[in-house]
């Protein structure tokens, strides 16, 4: 059985908790934030820390928009970079497939957020028949030796993947189709690619085997309530940031509860 059979998608939480682990998380978030990026604690006085990179990878309408507003809307948008990938241009099938996150990636003390990443070529590109056979196997490889290397010379790597039940998915796209303001996040390919989602679980669980490393592991969300998802999401992040902080012998601050958010 895989993680994503394992993991329970009846979680939820009421709208009361939701907001009081909001607002907990990111204070602490923004904490750690500023932390790195040399503004308070250790690391201040100009001395700045790693980068912070969070991946987000999942099925359409899984809640990766949302969550990625939770981790970053309170935080000065100077301080953050958020970049969704989809196909990529002609230029870019020309290089090696790592060759357009570089310029993306986040240096010392900086933050980035990536919506999709270099886990399309062994998803979206294995399943479509967009690389070959050979290319989406040795891509693994490839992905681990990459991270590994951002991970001990710049950055701490954050990476989720965010998973709903075909019911649900269903109706979300429903949901988005019947919605003027929401219509355009929802494509042809979206409803087609729904015919695949268990190729594409097949492929996100040997992703999981084949991609997972003490210096980024995978931490699989369950998206089916958005509150919950949300939630999970913002401590997941606060959790594997302090672990890099340590990993760096940057030494974690202690949580400040009345830290405000602006």
């Amino acid at each position: 059985m895989g993680l994503l059979d394992k993991l329970d998608l009846s979680a939820r939480l009421d709208k009361e908790e939701y907001e009081k682990r909001v607002l907990r998380g990111q204070r602490r978030f923004l904490q750690l934030r500023l932390t790195l990026g040399g503004h308070m604690g250790h690391a201040g006085h100009g001395k700045i820390g790693p980068g912070v990179l969070v991946i987000m990878e999942g099925p359409d309408a899984a809640g990766k928009g949302g969550a990625i507003k939770i981790m970053v809307n309170h935080l000065d948008p100077r301080h953050y970079r958020v970049v969704s990938y989809g196909a990529p241009s002609r230029l870019e099938k020309d290089h090696h497939f790592l060759w357009r996150f570089y310029t993306e990636l986040p240096g010392l003390g900086q933050m980035g957020v990536f919506d999709r990443s270099w886990y399309g070529r062994v998803l979206v590109e294995r399943i479509e028949g967009f690389c070959t056979r050979e290319e989406w196997r040795r891509a693994y490889k490839a992905i681990v030796d990459f991270e590994e290397s951002l991970c001990q010379e710049s950055i701490i790597l954050v990476k989720m993947y965010m998973h709903i039940s075909d019911e649900e998915q269903l109706r979300r796209f429903n949901s988005r189709a019947a919605d003027p303001l929401k219509q355009w996040k929802l494509t042809d390919e979206d409803w087609r690619n729904r015919e695949k989602n268990g190729d594409y679980q097949k492929a996100a669980e040997e992703m999981f085997t084949r991609t997972n490393h003490a210096l980024a592991p995978w931490d699989v969300i369950a998206g089916e309530q958005k509150r919950y998802a949300r939630v999970a999401a913002l401590e997941t992040l606060i959790q594997r940031v302090e672990e890099g902080m340590v990993r760096w012998g940057i030494p974690v601050p202690e949580e400040h509860e009345a830290l405000p958010i602006k």
